[in-house]
């Protein structure tokens, strides 16, 4: 049975088979430093490619060699530190392993292995235990629209691609240009005939060669073909990247007293996800960051996660600066506007009537799409009744309950799975 290997390399000469033969083998390592990678890094970075370092001591393989085998006993010679029997103390500090630990002023050790994955290596690892499809990976990854645009004439294709007019332009010339010598002999040796007839008879033997002459011009005129395959032109079509439209994602955070940092940690990861989503889709996407308690306040990314602010909790707030903020950047005939909120459904009972209405009479008719996430694993609250009667006046608005980290993906799903035609 034959056997193939591919060796083909990839960038700088690495082969790509070995390369992913060694992300397989210490997947878990791999794995455990794009979780810390994802921590630390900010939603904007999280689609670039990452330094990885993995201790010496778990790339290390089993050797085979050649030795007296079985159990030996013995002391070197030169020793003045041990006699038979006694036991040796583990080396500290630097004395063995690589990285960490104190400076030693014995042993010696080996520093952590470090290499580099692609943008494409470092999302393959970041959803690899995700419940999302592998189509929809790769959509967040790699979607590019393209649009088929004219660029100039081929010399082949399909005849429903043929260009009449520049065909037969080509043709003309290319007759003009092969006749052209032809047609000027021709021209004198009739002059020269026209000449001789008046000086002498027909019989004449210069009259009979120019005679004889003029015909053979005439003959190689008339086999010029009129068109030739070599005059055919095409319209050509190439494919170029389509300008994407511009989308802004409105990101609104309950940072009441009630939402604690692990619901937080939660809709930064669901927030993470959405922003892979869009910028997937969109070449520019812009990012409006909303904290509200009481009060509502556009933020930066830092201060949207990690703040500390708190108080009491009024939604409609985030709703009115949203709307505010739509009116004076993001015109809706401009930018495909997405939202996506998260709270724990705790409000004030007299405000969560009017977030449904703000919703259905204002800001559902401006956006392309409305995400809301309940986070928490208590019965639904009074948001959560309310916007129920948004998601059936509005077919662009949808909702649903994250109870745990483990309900973040498919939740994700459902929020943006393809809708069938």
């Amino acid at each position: 049975m034959s056997q193939f290997i591919d060796r083909r390399p990839n960038g700088k000469n690495k082969s790509a088979v070995n390369r992913h033969k060694f992300i397989r083998r210490f997947k878990s390592q791999i794995k455990k430093a794009v979780s810390e990678a994802v921590s630390g890094r900010s939603i904007t970075d999280l689609d670039r490619g990452e330094k990885i370092n993995i201790p010496s001591k778990d790339i290390s393989e089993p050797v085979f060699h050649h030795g007296a085998g079985g159990r030996r006993e013995g002391v070197h010679p030169g020793n003045t530190d041990f006699v038979t029997g006694d036991r040796l103390p583990r080396p500290s500090g630097g004395a063995g392993g690589g990285g960490g630990g104190d400076a030693s002023d014995s042993g010696e050790g080996e520093d952590d292995f470090a290499f580099q994955i692609s943008r494409e290596e470092f999302l393959d690892i970041f959803f690899d235990d995700l419940a999302l499809p592998d189509l929809v990976k790769t959509q967040l990854r790699k979607l590019i629209k393209y649009k088929r645009v004219r660029a100039g004439y081929s010399t082949d294709g399909v005849p429903t691609n043929i260009n009449i007019i520049r065909t037969m332009k080509g043709a003309l010339a290319r007759r003009i240009a092969l006749r052209g010598p032809y047609q000027g002999e021709l021209r004198e040796a009739e002059e020269r005939l026209a000449a001789l007839k008046l000086l002498h008879d027909e019989q004449h033997p210069e009259i009979t060669s120019l005679t004889r002459r003029i015909a053979e011009l005439k003959a190689k005129i008339r086999r010029i073909p009129f068109i030739d395959t070599f005059d055919l032109r095409y319209n050509n079509r190439i494919t170029q990247p389509e300008p994407s439209s511009q989308a802004v994602m409105f990101c609104l955070m309950d940072v009441s007293g009630s939402m604690d940092q692990s619901k937080k940690d939660i809709a930064k990861r669901f927030f993470t996800l959405l922003y892979f989503f869009l910028t997937g889709t969109y070449e520019r996407i812009d990012l409006v960051f909303i904290r509200h308690h009481t009060i509502a306040k556009e933020v930066d990314e830092e201060e949207f996660f990690y703040s500390r602010e708190t108080g009491g909790t009024v939604v409609s707030s985030a709703l009115k600066l949203m709307d505010e903020i739509i009116a004076d950047r993001y015109s809706p005939e401009e930018w495909n506007i997405y939202a996506a909120q998260a709270s724990d459904g705790d409000n004030w009972s007299d405000d969560s009537p009017l977030c449904r209405d703000m919703l259905i009479n204002t800001i559902m008719p401006k956006v392309q799409y409305y995400a809301y996430v309940e986070v928490s694993d208590d019965t639904p609250r009074g948001l959560w009744r309310e916007f129920v009667n948004v998601k059936k006046a509005c077919a662009n608005f949808a909702m649903q309950r994250i109870e745990r980290p483990g309900d973040i993906f498919p939740v994700f799903r459902k929020l943006f799975k393809k809708k069938a035609a």
